[in-house]
């Protein structure tokens, strides 16, 4: 398994995995709406001179299997940042397989290097796979309103 950052050339790649995320999403009842999200705005927020969201890859002989899609957040009371996971997805036939763990062992890599007090996301009460695993990352829900999930993981990193 494989972990590297998306490049432009990526943009597409992006766009498929966010489809397949707001697919999965929309399975088991998390997302109804409509992606607002296109190639050219991907380019323009990920790739421009100011990029919001960083996008990391997982690999396995050779393919894209999962990606992470992150930024960071900024606590004036700690004068620290936290990473926020906005999107995690593997491809539903690769799960169990190490990438989801790669991903946010790459995750908590980049979270040491940027001094982060912490990694928080959301998720959904629903996706108990999901919790699962978090839950075997040492990750904590903190906070539940109706079928959100709040998540904090503080990671030992070696």
């Amino acid at each position: 398994m494989r972990v590297r950052s998306a490049n432009p050339d990526d943009v597409s790649l992006i766009f498929s995995f966010i489809k397949k995320k707001a697919d999965f999403d929309r399975k088991i009842g998390a997302f109804s709406g409509e992606l607002g999200v296109s190639e050219e705005k991907i380019r323009k927020t990920l790739f421009g001179a100011v990029p919001f969201s960083y996008v990391l890859f997982a690999e396995m002989s050779g393919r894209e299997v999962g990606f992470a899609l992150y930024g960071f957040r900024y606590s004036s009371f700690a004068g620290q940042p936290s990473l926020w996971l906005d999107d995690l997805y593997v491809d539903e036939q690769m799960r169990s397989q190490g990438a989801g763990a790669a991903l946010m062992s790459h995750l908590a890599e980049v979270a040491k290097e940027n001094d982060c007090t912490h990694l928080a996301w959301n998720a959904d009460a629903r996706n108990l796979r999901g919790l699962s695993f978090y839950h075997r990352l040492g990750a904590k829900i903190t906070e539940q309103k109706g079928n959100r999930c709040f998540l904090m993981w503080i990671p030992q990193v070696r």
